[in-house]
């Protein structure tokens, strides 16, 4: 099992955070307002990052729990919190090991954050573990690029990708591990997005799926 100190990568989260602020400017911030336009109850914000997110919350959510491994972005996220518009709580904790209890949480939220966790399969395992029964991800990643040639090409510069960006991949079909983690996605729209330059356009996915069990 993954330790917290497996994810401590500070010269990643500097230069995430000034790239997130640009990212916001070029279209993102939008993709945050609607990942998280409509939701309800409590939520769990899984992979937090800086707290981009939080500004965006709607006054139906009661409180956010967000779960944040890396302690310099966990510590520019707490700054955020104080500014949300809803309760927010930012705590230590990692996608594979959730400080939750099981069927706690109305909703879940991922965002730019299944791509570098260690395993996909069992971190939506542990989002499902801590949902309630017919509880709702919202996630907004992106992923391998539909189009064979630069798929390919992004198979071929993981390990060096993995090194320079916190251990993301960005060949992972996240799509088809949330279905098969016992999701059914009831919305998704697919678009090509580059947050920065001279990071390239890639595809991303935005929507929303409801556990069956």
């Amino acid at each position: 099992m993954a330790q917290l100190s497996d994810f401590q990568h500070p010269r990643f989260a500097a230069a995430y955070e000034r790239a997130s602020k640009l990212a916001d400017q070029r279209g993102a911030y939008e993709h945050r307002r609607r990942l998280l336009a409509g939701l309800t109850g409590k939520v769990i914000e899984v992979g937090a990052g800086n707290g981009r997110n939080f500004a965006h919350y709607p006054a139906t959510v009661t409180e956010v729990v967000a779960v944040e491994p890396d302690d310099t972005l966990r510590a520019l996220a707490a700054k955020a919190a104080g500014g949300a518009p809803v309760p927010v709580s930012v705590v230590p904790g990692h996608a594979e090991a959730l400080p939750a209890d099981g069927a706690s949480f109305d909703a879940a939220v991922v965002s730019l954050v299944l791509c570098s966790v260690p395993s996909q399969p069992r971190a939506l395992a542990e989002i499902a573990r801590v949902l309630a029964d017919d509880g709702e991800l919202c996630f907004y990643e992106h992923v391998r690029s539909p189009n064979p040639a630069l798929g390919l090409l992004e198979d071929v510069i993981v390990p060096l990708w993995r090194r320079l960006a916190g251990g993301c991949r960005p060949n992972r079909d996240t799509l088809r591990a949330i279905e098969r983690a016992g999701f059914a996605v009831s919305e998704v729209d697919r678009f090509t997005f580059a947050p920065e330059p001279p990071v390239p356009a890639l595809s991303h996915v935005l929507g929303r799926a409801r556990l069956t069990r």
